[in-house]
């Protein structure tokens, strides 16, 4: 029976493009399950949107001398056209720029203002004098109190994930000037999360919603558990949403608060546009509501907005929100300020009409249940092993021999024998197979039971060999060339989720659009012929489904990424002023002697610092050293090095550094070691290594 489902994907930053951490997190796996609940006779509402409030924006605005508008109005547009380029199915991609989101979501803040559900507080709040502003999120970094990532934002930390408010860092200091900011007295409503403990507790903790993926579950549970705190629901900013209730002047909504009210404005403009009524897919108990977001976002779709929609009282509540773990890139985090990602314009300029290998490889490969690793090899091993071997293989192998044997006709087949019987049952059963994969979420594994039922295919050709019987048996070769169309006609229809593009492809090759009506994902286990006898496949040598990659366009992807990689180190370099004249005596003062590490390993909560025991040869002593992201503990043991070892000791992090390792950097800008060789004549001859030499 038809079912009505809202289907939402986290709205993304306007302010660059889509990546593939954004499309394996998010927007492949939501449009599987779309497009799939589409094949099965649902009504689906499938929604997104650009974000378009966020800090990030005026941030990147303020870099580039624009206007925040300039930077969204550019990037919405390079968005929403590199999803359609890509297939992203959304029945309506909008943005929260426009005045129909505006309107829903100052409507929704007043309506809580009028029940009283928001909490007005004056507090103090991080504001930075010179930029004469309040720091809001992102225009906050410091050090994370929870994992101790020194690069942490305002609103959350991206190496542990959690949610944070910008008095939370430790050593926070403001991304617009670089100072470090004084706290300030501000007023701000807030939403008393607190209030919904046992609303959050009942729903989800005690309720039935044990089948949410453990993070998303488990996060939620330690939320809770932790006990929760209001949350600011407005900022001292001029980018957003206007706050609408008195007082409200030089202040916008929270972008957290505004944001996925811009799923409920996105279905309003889709709605007006097609004449449906909204409420149907917001309000009314039938309807299914799934969030698809990534996992930094668990708090705000399972904690923060359901706590909006309890407090608002007509709405309905998300059934699950699948969130997927991060994807990283060639064994390094997705950067976007470093330039360390995959961009989807790229791609799809780069690798053209093979949207499809691109999906297939980030859902086989999906960050379902941890964090998983794209790399190109495996992205060219995904294509050439298993969807040109196997997959298109087999189409290959049935059209060839249905031209050549039968001039593109389906053959009339014969008496079937039990491997006949088999693998026509085994093909009907794979409709539900996949489809349970899909319900629970589970798009990796449906991937491979498409590639399964492909496996069948080439295996009951190999075991039943039609290239030979046609010389022997005419009749049996009919037979099997029937059956092998059907296993290729399920094919064309069980793959659209997963593979659009070819669907859509294998269809026109299997002259779908002369069949008497348009095959659905039942038919395939309820319809004793999916292919009908005399049917006439497209003639010709028929078109390949994919094509190999080649050694040399990955080569070309991992050369962009060294690319990068020598970019950001040339952009860290910076070219310091000479420093103030010394006299030959004044160096002379220096003592330095060849030492040997003979111990290392990492400070606790530092991204840079090694700490070092090394032998000197007058004694043995602790160093702390700032090398830790050039070189592993491991690669240090044993290095011979040019140790300072009559500079005053410092405490660093509670430890006592003894001296300091001398370094230098060779012509890629990596940081290496001063020769003891060369150290050994430094006295005599400084001039031959005074040219950058550097004291770590």
């Amino acid at each position: 029976m038809s079912k009505r489902y809202t289907i939402t994907a986290a709205l993304p930053y306007t302010n660059g493009p889509i990546h593939i951490g954004h499309l394996a997190g998010v927007y492949v796996p939501a449009d599987i399950y779309s497009r799939y609940l589409r094949l099965t006779g649902n009504d689906v509402a499938f929604i997104c949107g650009s974000d378009e409030h966020g800090v990030p924006i005026t941030i990147k605005a303020k870099k580039e001398g624009v206007t925040p508008q300039d930077i969204v109005d550019k990037y919405h547009a390079i968005i929403k056209t590199s999803f359609e380029d890509f297939g992203i199915s959304f029945d309506n991609y909008s943005r929260t720029s426009a005045k129909i989101h505006h309107d829903t979501a100052s409507e929704f803040f007043k309506t809580l203002y009028e029940k009283n559900e928001f909490v007005e507080e004056t507090s103090e709040q991080l504001y930075d004098a010179e930029a004469n502003q309040f720091l809001a999120d992102r225009f906050v970094v410091g050090t994370c109190p929870k994992c101790g990532y020194e690069e942490a934002y305002g609103d959350q930390c991206e190496n542990c994930g959690s949610s944070l408010n910008a008095t939370d860092l430790i050593n926070p200091k403001s991304a617009i000037t670089g100072n470090k900011p004084s706290l300030k007295e501000t007023k701000h409503w807030f939403l008393p999360l607190n209030k919904y403990e046992t609303f959050l507790t009942d729903w989800i903790l005690k309720g039935h919603k044990k089948d949410w993926k453990p993070n998303v579950y488990g996060q939620v549970k330690s939320w809770v558990d932790d006990g929760l705190r209001p949350r600011a629901v407005t900022r001292d900013l001029d980018w957003g949403i206007p706050v609408p209730v008195e007082g409200g002047e030089g202040k916008v909504l929270y972008v957290w608060f505004d944001a996925p009210i811009g799923y409920i404005s996105a279905t309003k403009e889709w709605a007006e546009r097609h004449g449906k009524n909204w409420e149907d897919y917001w309000k009314d108990d039938n309807t299914t509501l799934v969030h698809f977001i990534g996992k930094d976002n668990i708090v705000f779709h399972c904690i923060i907005f359901p706590c909006m929609l309890k407090a608002e009282g007509s709405y309905i509540l998300p059934e699950n929100v699948p969130a997927n773990e991060f994807l990283n890139l060639e064994g390094n985090k997705l950067s976007t300020s470093k330039n360390w990602a995959v961009w989807l314009p790229d791609y799809l300029e780069d690798f053209p009409n093979q949207q499809d290998v691109l999906r297939y490889a980030l859902t086989a490969n999906a960050p379902e249940t941890k964090d998983n690793d794209f790399t190109w090899k495996d992205f060219q091993a995904r294509n050439n092993n298993e969807l040109v071997a196997i997959f298109g293989n087999f189409i290959n192998r049935v059209t060839v021999l249905t031209n050549k044997y039968y001039d593109g006709v389906v053959p009339q087949p014969s008496v079937f024998k039990k491997i006949d019987e088999d693998t026509l049952a085994a093909l009907r059963a794979y409709p539900d197979v996949i489809a349970s994969s899909i319900e629970r979420y589970r798009f990796r594994e449906g991937s491979q039971e498409l590639m399964n039922l492909a496996r069948l295919g080439n295996k009951y050709l190999a075991d039943e060999e039609p290239w030979k019987t046609i010389k022997t048996d005419e009749e049996r070769t009919k037979t099997v060339m029937f059956i092998a169309l059907q296993i290729a006609s399920a094919l064309a229809v069980l793959c659209e989720p997963f593979l659009p593009f070819t669907s859509k492809k294998l269809k026109q090759i299997l002259c779908y659009a002369e069949l008497d009506s348009e095959l659905e994902w039942d038919n395939v286990s309820n319809k004793a012929v999916l292919l009908p006898a005399n049917h006439s496949i497209q003639k010709g040598k028929p078109e390949l489904l994919f094509s190999k990659i080649e050694d040399i366009e990955i080569q070309k992807q991992l050369d962009k990424l060294e690319a990068s990689k020598k970019a950001n180190a040339a952009a860290k370099k910076t070219v310091e002023p000479q420093k103030e004249e010394i006299t030959f005596d004044d160096f002379t003062k220096l003592d330095l002697r060849v030492g040997t590490i003979l111990k290392a390993e990492k400070m606790p909560k530092t991204k840079k610092l090694l700490v070092l025991k090394v032998d000197t040869g007058i004694d043995t002593r602790t160093i702390v050293s700032g090398i830790a992201e050039s070189f592993t503990p491991e690669e240090v043991v044993g290095k011979r090095v040019t140790v300072l070892v009559n500079l005053a000791s410092r405490a660093l992090r509670g430890v006592e550094s003894q001296g300091m390792i001398l370094m230098t950097e060779n012509e890629s800008g990596n940081l290496v070691f001063v020769s003891p060789d060369t150290s050994s004549m430094l006295t005599a001859e400084m001039t031959k290594i005074s040219n950058g030499l550097k004291i770590s």
